[in-house]
């Protein structure tokens, strides 16, 4: 019997662009998507990508399978060859860094790292199938500088303290009343939602929202660079954009952004 050729699994994140959306996918259900280093590496490139394009408004990370992300492959901690932890932290800010607006599709459980990653996005949007842990304290490994940081800027410092010094599992609910979840829908709603959301926030003035989205979480960092934001300002008042919004508003219809 002739064998059968079979195309290799894909459990890299992969990465997918349409227009002004851009789609990174973790593709590594049967361990619950936890991300190793060369994860964090395609990721990284991924990234690049999209900063680069500038015709991304909105960057999307989903999740096949029951869960969103168990965070970093801590096995890999063993190997002499593999990165510190820390290089888990530094991909999760550039992930808050990132051009784009940023939605996190949170189908199911996430835990460790993983939560760092939703936290670095610009939009939670979760469902009632969730849940959420931080074992870092129960595993013995203290927790990279910028994800504290996102903890206490997101959640304050109370909340911070809950999820990382007891490691409490939380439930969906939960995680939208402490504003982990910015979004709480039913799981037949998740991919209806996210797709309303990705739409609404590509049809935005592009250097408005772009600017706007780095500028707040510098603030919320406090970095407040008043000549940059004072240079955004003025930039938006002379581009394509404000002359197409103001038409747009005055005439009563959706406003047609074109590329400066």
């Amino acid at each position: 019997m002739q064998e059968v050729n079979k195309s290799p699994v894909v459990t890299t994140p992969t990465l997918a662009i349409s227009g002004a959306i851009a789609t990174i996918c973790l593709t590594n259900p049967k361990y619950a998507n936890r991300l190793s280093p060369n994860d964090l590496a395609v990721i990284r490139a991924h990234l690049d990508a999209v900063n680069q394009n500038e015709n991304v408004l909105v960057l999307r990370f989903i999740a096949q399978g029951k869960y969103f992300c168990s965070g970093y492959d801590i096995s890999s901690l063993a190997a002499e060859s593999a990165p510190s932890s820390l290089y888990f932290g530094e991909t999760i800010d550039l992930i808050e860094q990132a051009r784009p607006v940023t939605i996190a599709a949170i189908n199911g459980g996430v835990y460790g790292g993983g939560t760092d990653l939703c936290l670095a996005c610009d939009f939670r949007i979760g469902s009632t199938a969730t849940n959420m842990f931080m074992p870092a304290a129960k595993l013995g490994l203290h927790f990279y500088p910028g994800g504290m940081v996102r903890y206490i800027t997101r959640l304050g410092l109370n909340h911070a303290k809950r999820l990382f010094l007891t490691s409490e599992k939380i439930e969906a609910a939960k995680m939208f009343e402490i504003g982990f979840l910015t979004e709480l829908v039913a799981p037949n709603e998740l991919d209806l939602r996210v797709e309303n959301l990705t739409n609404q926030l590509a049809s935005m003035a592009p250097l408005a929202l772009i600017g706007i989205k780095k500028h707040l979480n510098l603030i919320a960092r406090g970095q407040v660079d008043t000549a940059a934001i004072t240079e955004a300002v003025l930039l938006t008042e002379r581009s394509q954009d404000i002359k197409e919004g103001a038409a747009a508003w005055k005439e009563k219809r959706p406003a047609k952004f074109k590329d400066e």
